[in-house]
């Protein structure tokens, strides 16, 4: 397996499920700072869900409204609008 951008954000989420949300993110955040993954739908929500765990919860909206810009399908826009119910 070859390391990229993507391979780190699993590993992020890895991380966050065995040490916790805000642990997660951190690695999520610095993964961000290089904006190579600006473009990408799963960056913003895997963000957007740990925003939400650690209780940043206007950031966590505007995460989740950053991926809904970016779903390419109607599965993909329904799961992000049920997410962004949870901000109303």
């Amino acid at each position: 397996m070859e390391s990229s951008t993507v391979v780190a954000l699993n590993q992020a989420v890895a991380v966050a499920m065995l040490e916790g949300a805000r642990r997660g993110l951190e690695l999520v955040e610095a993964l961000g700072r290089s904006g190579s993954l600006d473009e990408y739908l799963f960056f913003h929500s895997t963000r957007a869900e740990l925003l939400r765990r650690v209780d940043r919860r206007e950031e966590a909206r505007l995460a989740y409204l950053r991926a809904l810009e970016l779903a390419g399908n109607a599965a993909e826009r329904r799961f992000l609008q049920n997410r962004l119910l949870l901000f109303q």
